[in-house]
């Protein structure tokens, strides 16, 4: 989250010499959620550049950016817009970048709706937590993309075991890449405190609703299977004490003393 003060691996066909690229179809079919995010936000782009060129001025900014004294003032749907808004094709390009990095391994493991609503609450957590440390306006993905990085570290945490020393290296991985952005952060632009919410969330959320695999020995053919013991289809109820809390969160947010 920047302020704005300016996994499943990929079925590949294999050639003599190269590795064939899977088409923009095929990535929207197995990643739907991911990709349509990614779309979302490539479109909003488009018209905040649109509204600078047109109107001579950022009317997505202006109404979607996080700004402490218009979410004071009733205009709460910046608690969700900020998510989808970025200042710059720098900044849009290093997080939806990131978002096609990490998207595909969080819902080949989560599915497409435990992926979105992870992506979602983390993101609004994101701004919350930047509302109550800091007062500068802020915006980006980079908050929902740091709740994957949480939720994929904490499903391979609680699942380290089972997946081996393989998952034990892309847990550790896993760490030092937030780490590092979180380092990053420091930079006097970027919004960590809107980082860190999203890393939080999307841990905690991993933990409270995200899936759950264990072996389950099959007599008839002798085999182990690897059975989803969490679907969403038995979860998806949870998401709604979640709410609660992020709002319970919120208000405490527009009530913090950091903020002003």
């Amino acid at each position: 989250m920047t302020q704005s003060s300016t996994p499943p691996q990929e079925n590949m066909q294999t050639r003599p010499s190269s590795f064939s690229r899977p088409s923009l179809a095929t990535l929207f079919t197995r990643f739907p959620v991911t990709y349509t995010l990614i779309l979302i936000t490539l479109l909003i782009y488009i018209a905040q550049e649109l509204s600078i060129f047109l109107l001579d001025g950022d009317i997505v900014i202006s109404y979607g950016a996080k700004i402490n004294q218009a979410i004071y003032d009733g205009e709460y749907w910046r608690f969700f817009t900020p998510i989808f808004v970025h200042v710059g094709i720098w900044h849009i390009f290093v997080n939806m970048y990131s978002l096609n990095a990490i998207g595909p391994a969080v819902e080949g493991f989560f599915k497409s709706p435990r992926m979105l609503a992870v992506y979602i609450l983390s993101g609004i957590t994101s701004v919350i937590f930047s509302l109550a440390f800091t007062p500068n306006a802020s915006v980006g993905a980079s908050g929902a993309i740091f709740g994957l990085l949480g939720s994929l570290g904490t499903f391979l945490f609680l699942h380290k075991d089972s997946l081996g020393e393989a998952g034990k290296a892309y847990l550790r991985r896993i760490a030092l890449v937030a780490l590092l952005n979180l380092a990053l952060g420091l930079a006097p632009s970027i919004d960590n405190w809107g980082h860190l919410g999203g890393l939080l969330a999307g841990s905690a959320l991993a933990w409270y609703l995200g899936p759950r695999f264990e072996l389950s020995w099959i007599s008839d053919s002798g085999t182990n299977k690897v059975v989803e013991q969490r679907p969403w289809e038995k979860v998806w109820q949870r998401i709604f004490p979640a709410i609660a809390v992020m709002a319970l969160l919120a208000y405490l947010a527009m009530l913090s003393p950091f903020s002003q």
